[in-house]
C-alpha cells in the first residue's frame, strides 16, 4: 500500500474559495514565497500594552498560508523582545532565530521570530520579527482585528480580504 492509499484525502488539494472583489485567495500565492512591503497600519496588544504600531512591515506569502508580517524590530519598545535559544530553519527564508514576547507582566515564550541571516529573496526579513496572532491580546491590520491560522506551527495572519482554505488545520500537512 503506498503512502497515498495509506492516507486517503491526504495530498488532495481542496477546492480553494472563490474571491470576491478586494479579496485574494491563498492558492494564488506564490511557491516559492514572496516577501512584500506594506504600508497598512500594523498593531499588536501584548499584556494590555501596545507593542508595536508601525505603517512599515512586510508580508510573506506562501501557496495555501494567509500572510505572515514582520514588523521592524526597532518598532518595538525596549525589553519586549527577548532572544531566546534554539533556531528552526526554513528552506526558503533560512534559518530562523527566536524571542519570548513580553509586555504588561505577560511573558509569551518563542512567540515571535527573526530570519537575521535570510536566504536570497528575502534579505527584506534581515531586521523584522514576525509574532503568532494566536498568542497576542491582538493583532490588527488597518484597524480590523486578526484571526490567526490553526495549528501551532504557522504564524499565518487572516483578514476579510483574504480566503483559503488555509494550511495548517488537521488533515492539511499534505497540501
Amino acid at each position: 500500500m503506498t503512502d497515498k492509499q495509506s492516507f486517503p484525502g491526504f495530498f488532495r488539494r481542496p477546492k480553494p474559495i472563490k474571491p470576491e472583489a478586494g479579496q485574494e485567495s491563498v492558492w494564488d500565492y506564490p511557491r516559492p514565497p514572496r516577501a512584500e512591503p506594506r504600508f497598512e497600519r500594523v498593531v499588536v496588544r501584548l499584556g494590555g500594552q501596545v507593542i508595536v504600531d508601525t505603517t512599515d512591515a512586510v508580508r510573506v506569502l506562501e501557496t495555501s498560508h494567509p500572510p505572515v508580517y514582520y514588523m521592524p524590530l526597532d518598532a518595538f519598545p525596549a525589553g519586549v523582545l527577548v532572544p531566546v535559544q534554539g533556531t528552526s530553519f526554513c528552506e526558503f527564508k533560512g534559518e530562523a532565530h527566536y524571542f519570548d514576547v513580553r509586555a504588561g507582566g505577560v511573558r509569551v515564550p518563542r512567540a515571535g521570530w527573526t530570519y537575521p541571516e535570510p536566504s536570497r529573496g528575502f534579505e527584506a526579513l534581515s531586521s523584522r520579527v514576525a509574532l503568532y496572532p494566536g498568542h497576542m491580546d491582538s493583532c490588527e491590520v488597518n484597524g480590523e482585528q486578526v484571526t490567526f491560522q490553526a495549528g501551532d506551527f504557522y504564524g499565518g495572519w487572516i483578514t476579510k480580504n483574504v480566503v483559503g482554505p488555509f494550511k495548517g488545520g488537521p488533515g492539511t500537512a499534505g497540501w
